[in-house]
């Protein structure tokens, strides 16, 4: 449909005004909640994924679409059965303890939601023992990791060990991200997965899920 490729396109190009203005208009035209996510939004993080992964986009372009992916999901949640995103799992999600940094942890949660994932955001400075809590609480499939500080890296160790002594680490895949977080280190503190980027932070997700 013509209105779904605008929707896309203005998501895209990261207008909420725009978005927010078609979603409204898609739904009076009689047009499913779900399609206009399915069909419009979250098509359109796929396309910034891939344009981000291929060096088209640049972080600040990717924030402004995922802002404006946000803004169309809050115009149709309510339309939805039950008021909620279909979500094909969740995350606990938050910036280890000492790090105050949350621009690529909010990239990331943003994407993810835009690829049907519900996301529990715990903030910044985010200590072990409330990443042991909120599984527990929320019981995720997913626990995500950002650290933007070499001097906070340790805290994601820290965070892996914590789960597995709350006997909590198998029942979750924990992924890792962040500027100073390499793969290798990723592997040596036993997490499962790591993202370089917000687009492979969703990618890896899809690759669990696969």
């Amino acid at each position: 449909m013509e209105i779904l490729a605008e929707i896309k396109d203005a998501t895209i190009g990261g207008d909420r005004d725009r978005v927010s203005e078609l979603a409204k208009q898609a739904l009076g035209e009689g047009i499913e909640a779900d399609q206009i996510i399915q069909d419009g939004l979250t098509d359109a993080m796929r396309v910034v994924g891939k344009e981000y992964a291929v060096g088209s986009l640049y972080i600040p372009e990717m924030l402004i679409a995922a802002r404006a992916m946000k803004t169309g999901l809050e115009v149709v949640k309510p339309f939805l059965v039950g008021g909620k995103v279909k979500s094909i799992a969740k995350m606990v999600l938050g910036t280890v303890q000492g790090d105050l940094h949350d621009i690529g942890k909010n990239l990331v949660g943003m994407m993810l939601e835009g690829f049907g994932v519900e996301v529990i955001d715990l903030g910044i400075d985010v200590s072990p023992d409330r990443f042991v809590e909120a599984v527990k609480t929320h019981q995720p499939e997913f626990v995500g990791l950002s650290s933007l500080l070499t001097t906070t890296m340790g805290s994601m160790k820290l965070s892996i060990e914590t789960l597995e002594q709350a006997g909590l680490r198998q029942s979750v895949k924990v992924l890792v991200g962040g500027a100073p977080v390499t793969r290798q280190f990723a592997h040596q503190i036993g997490a499962d997965g790591y993202g370089e980027n917000a687009s492979q932070a969703v990618d890896r997700i899809k690759e669990f899920l696969s």
